[in-house]
């Protein structure tokens, strides 16, 4: 059992989700991804808490199950995985499937949401989701390194540096770059100097 998760699953059901981030292999998208998120579980529930945390920790161990590189289904296939997961390893513990699913599917929308269309746990679970903006400088370095790695090969290379530039512009450009107080407090100014110094901006 990886001691981060705050919940007791099933060895089965743990060891198909590390698996499943083991396919196809990944530079950024792989298992130590959800145990990053999982940190930030613990940091939320210590801070602000969660309201349903079982599903968002079940979120967060299933949003990225599914993840081919320029696919633009990964999230409802993750998502689905989830559903059909828990119904398989936890047909009786009370999930709230559906809730799962929904946060999983929102993650399919970075850039696109805003604040108000998202409660509390949400807002929370995608923010933990993008903390990586905010983090030290060799850290967000390794992570745009990955994503520009899984992308090789699958997206021709001046076409990924378009979008991607795209994306982080867009990022740069929000009044916020994260939903809820706690993890703007913490993390705006570092991901605005991250994202400044790789936009050259």
């Amino acid at each position: 059992m990886d001691d981060l998760i705050p919940f007791p699953l099933p060895s089965g059901q743990l060891a198909e989700i590390e698996a499943a981030h083991a396919q196809p292999p990944r530079a950024y998208h792989h298992f130590g991804h959800v145990r990053a998120l999982l940190r930030h579980f613990h940091d939320v529930a210590a801070g602000p808490g969660w309201r349903q945390p079982r599903e968002v920790a079940l979120a967060m161990l299933y949003h990225d199950a599914v993840y081919e590189a320029g696919r633009g289904d990964n999230e409802l296939r993750s998502a689905q995985l989830a559903r059909e997961s828990i119904a398989r390893w936890l047909p009786d513990a009370g999930i709230d499937a559906g809730r799962v699913v929904q946060l999983i599917e929102l993650t399919a929308r970075h850039g696109s949401l805003r604040g108000e269309e998202l409660d509390a746990d949400a807002a929370l679970f995608l923010d933990s989701d993008m903390a990586i903006l905010g983090a030290p400088p060799e850290v967000f370095d390794a992570y745009d390194r990955g994503i520009a790695e899984e992308y090789r090969g699958k997206v021709p290379g001046f076409l990924f540096r378009i979008n991607r530039r795209r994306f982080l512009k867009g990022v740069l450009a929000q009044p916020r770059i994260f939903f809820s107080d706690f993890f703007h407090a913490r993390l705006d100014a570092q991901a605005r100097e991250n994202l400044r110094r790789v936009l050259g901006a």
